[in-house]
């Protein structure tokens, strides 16, 4: 089997972590060249793991089938365009880009070059996620809450699109129904975007969702609670662990759902690899990056417009 050149655009804190798994999937992966605008980070890490190291992105065309691009949100669009517009096949951690014009550009350049385009949505690869995907049906009620401690980094987006769009993403793909409805609160506390937000989405079909979303919290937490009707579903990603709740002859019965705890990210970046090795599709595709940022962008909006309730 032939390899995958693959080369990775900054390699911060989350790019290491995809420099370490894709240097580890080496059976389907050679790694030709990693950049980041960081001389000595790209100094240090070239040497450590013996792969050309490069400051211009550029300098990669030749060298590689495909990038992983891990840079901050507002270089995706530049760095992805130039890319898939030689025919390169592109990852990109979420958001795909910073508007859903840029996204949706990107997205066409994929389709035009045939190549393929996955966005970095982590958390459909969670075990715990798929194992409810097959218990899930109409449901009328979704809460989730994403608390994390302060980052120190992704500091140039606010916590809509750092933590709550990977919930937003879940949910689109748990309910497939045009939102009517949000609501959305919102303040910034130790940078000038928003730190912490609750958002309320009500869909077509009668779905109402709550979502909460934190970058200030002394405690980590990322669950999901879906209610349908004689049943609900309780989830939490971190622990991996999902319990289904069941009504019967008036009684709730609870079950604990069977899941094989894993690294989903690195499921996720495998998964692009066998994408371009057996000609698939990717699961998160560059449609589904744009619905994501286009429901993100317009909480965002009504958030910062005084935290109005917008009827769509």
């Amino acid at each position: 089997m032939q390899k995958i050149k693959l080369g990775i655009i900054g390699v911060g804190h989350l790019g290491s972590l995809h420099l370490k798994i894709f240097n580890e999937l080496n059976h389907k992966v050679e790694l030709t060249g990693i950049c980041d605008v960081k001389k000595d980070r790209v100094e240090r890490l070239s040497a450590d793991f013996g792969i050309p190291g490069f400051t211009d992105y550029k300098d990669l065309l030749g060298r590689v089938d495909a990038v992983s691009i891990c840079t901050p949100t507002d270089k995706h669009f530049e760095i992805a365009e130039f890319f898939l517009s030689h025919n390169i096949h592109t990852f990109i951690e979420k958001p795909i880009a910073k508007t859903v014009a840029e996204a949706k550009v990107l997205t066409q350049l994929s389709e035009i070059h045939n190549v393929k385009l996955q966005i970095g949505h982590v958390e459909r690869f969670n075990t715990a996620f798929q194992s409810i995907m097959h218990f899930t049906d109409q449901p009328l009620f979704i809460e989730c809450h994403r608390l994390n401690r302060f980052p120190n980094r992704s500091l140039d987006i606010g916590v809509i699109m750092d933590l709550m769009i990977h919930d937003i993403d879940i949910v689109l793909a748990l309910n497939k129904s045009s939102i009517t409805e949000i609501r959305a609160t919102g303040i910034p506390v130790l940078t000038p975007l928003e730190d912490i937000a609750s958002v309320r989405l009500t869909f077509e079909n009668g779905c109402v969702c709550n979502l909460t979303a934190s970058r200030i919290s002394d405690d980590m937490m990322r669950k999901i609670r879906i209610f349908q009707r004689n049943a609900y579903i309780s989830l939490d990603y971190v622990k991996q662990s999902a319990y289904i709740y069941r009504k019967h002859d008036n009684q709730i019965s609870k079950h604990s759902l069977p899941i094989e705890k894993d690294q989903p990210l690195q499921k996720e970046l495998e998964h692009f690899a066998d994408c371009i090795l057996n000609d698939q599709t990717p699961y998160v595709t560059g449609q589904e990056g744009i619905n994501a940022l286009d429901v993100a962008l317009q909480i965002s909006d009504h958030l910062w417009k005084n935290n109005q309730t917008i009827s769509l």
